[in-house]
């Protein structure tokens, strides 16, 4: 198996410290507002990354984070006069709901930074001693020049960053790239106690902390959107390594933007959308439906028409494991060799850095091809079986082939469909068609096939 390093710049054979385990970190939302389409890309891609190496038979330690103290989430706790704490307990329950929705499997451990001040304070203690500190008059300070190896994840150098700065906004840092390690308190902020007075942690150390706490200070995989590449995951390496003395991380991931109308979706441009928002009008399988048909290290222009096609891909394999699970014929055509084959293609394509479209096309062919032997009624009963074991197989990494909200039939609806399926066998056809329009007229649409009818949610 091999995955794409951005540390290296180059896809890498998966060697990791523990030869079958796994400890992986994904750098979660700072919880100021509902998560949006971003949020929820990044946290299928590792969700996906996550499942696979299950899949292969590593036991994965996970920990994603909460960034629950931040400057945005002061100002927009203030904004909606309440406080910072208040506003997490607020998001959080928010986005948990949302990434559920999703099908994103629950973190083994999930890790808030105010959880965490101690580990925090620890770690810029043990920086201080190390000679990487400095004190200025609004807080404890990162001196990049004493890591030599600063810029090596996004590959810049110190002298061209000085270059590229016309003016520093806090003229009492030593260097423009240098970053707050503790920031001192200011009146109505939230704030603790620590050898350097009152105050609250940095952005970048806190999930130097909070990964080490759980993960120790060398681990696997460290992810994250590739916005976050620099300067936090380049601070993030900076601190733990001249901490430590020891590698962070060994493999560094990256997910790609989102992007509307050719630009990053950002808040700040006011084109992002919010889950949410989304599922109003889409079911969130769809969204993850559309997720996976990207390799998750390229960006995806989004747009309604994308999630239409998307929504029209996942309509065909639901039918699909709808047809499958109620075919009780028993042809005599084996499957076992397309079922291998189906198998190895797509774990040919997840090995290769996760490329999840190959595995989506190996599933789709799988579906072309047994819906083929539904409809001449070749396929075994034993067939069947082992078709269903594959798919719970691969459904066990790409969480799409299962829906995740069923249609719940009333009984007039059911009874409707009962009395079609009488007046065709008695081939009251004129009564046949009145019932599909009636329940067409419900948003339930019918499809007559040889091994019965099945029904979808339109």
């Amino acid at each position: 198996m091999k995955l794409y390093n951005t540390l290296s710049g180059k896809k890498e054979v998966f060697h990791p410290r523990d030869e079958n385990k796994v400890g992986m970190y994904l750098c979660g939302p700072t919880v100021y507002d509902y998560g949006h389409l971003g949020h929820g890309r990044s946290a299928v891609a590792f969700d996906v990354i996550r499942r696979y190496l299950i899949y292969k038979g590593f036991q994965v330690t996970f920990v994603s984070n909460y960034t629950d103290v931040d400057d945005k989430m002061i100002v927009r706790a203030e904004m909606m006069k309440i406080s910072v704490k208040d506003l997490a307990e607020k998001i959080i329950p928010a986005y948990e709901e949302d990434y559920g929705a999703l099908g994103i499997m629950k973190s083994d451990i999930y890790t808030k930074a105010t959880d965490h001040i101690e580990e925090m304070i620890e770690l810029i203690r043990g920086l201080e001693e190390n000679g990487h500190t400095y004190q200025i008059s609004d807080g404890v300070y990162f001196d990049v020049t004493t890591f030599p190896d600063y810029g090596k994840l996004s590959k810049q150098k110190l002298d061209e960053l000085r270059a590229g700065v016309r003016k520093d906004l806090n003229p009492e840092k030593r260097n423009h790239q240098d970053f707050v390690l503790w920031k001192f308190a200011k009146e109505g902020e939230p704030e603790w106690d620590s050898p350097w007075g009152k105050g609250r942690p940095g952005w970048h150390i806190e999930c130097s902390a909070m990964s080490r706490k759980h993960l120790g200070d060398d681990f696997d995989i460290h992810g994250g959107g590739v916005d976050l590449m620099f300067p936090h995951h380049e601070c993030e390496i900076a601190q733990s390594e001249a901490y430590s003395g020891k590698r962070f991380v060994k493999y560094w991931l990256h997910n790609g933007f989102i992007r509307v109308d050719n630009e990053k979706m950002s808040k700040s441009l006011g084109n992002f959308f919010t889950l949410r928002d989304i599922y109003k009008k889409f079911d969130p399988q769809v969204v993850r439906y559309l997720f996976l048909q990207t390799h998750y290290r390229s960006p995806i222009d989004f747009s309604d028409e994308l999630l239409e096609q998307s929504a029209n891909g996942l309509m065909r394999v639901h039918d699909f494991m709808r047809r499958l699970e109620r075919y009780e014929d028993d042809g005599n055509d084996g499957v076992d060799d397309l079922l291998k084959e189906i198998e190895k293609r797509f774990r040919e394509g997840m090995d290769d850095d996760f490329e999840t479209p190959v595995a989506l096309a190996a599933c789709f062919d799988l579906i072309r091809w047994i819906n083929g032997m539904i409809d001449d009624k070749s396929l075994s009963q034993a067939g069947k079986a082992a078709t269903l074991k594959l798919v719970e197989r691969l459904d066990s990494v790409l969480g799409i082939f299962i829906p995740t909200t069923q249609v719940s039939l009333d009984e007039e609806v059911e009874a409707l469909i009962e009395e079609r399926e009488k007046a065709r066998e008695e081939k009251n056809w004129v009564r046949a068609d009145e019932i599909r329009d009636l329940l067409l007229e419900k948003g339930i649409q019918l499809e007559d096939s040889a091994s019965g009818t099945i029904w979808k949610k339109i």
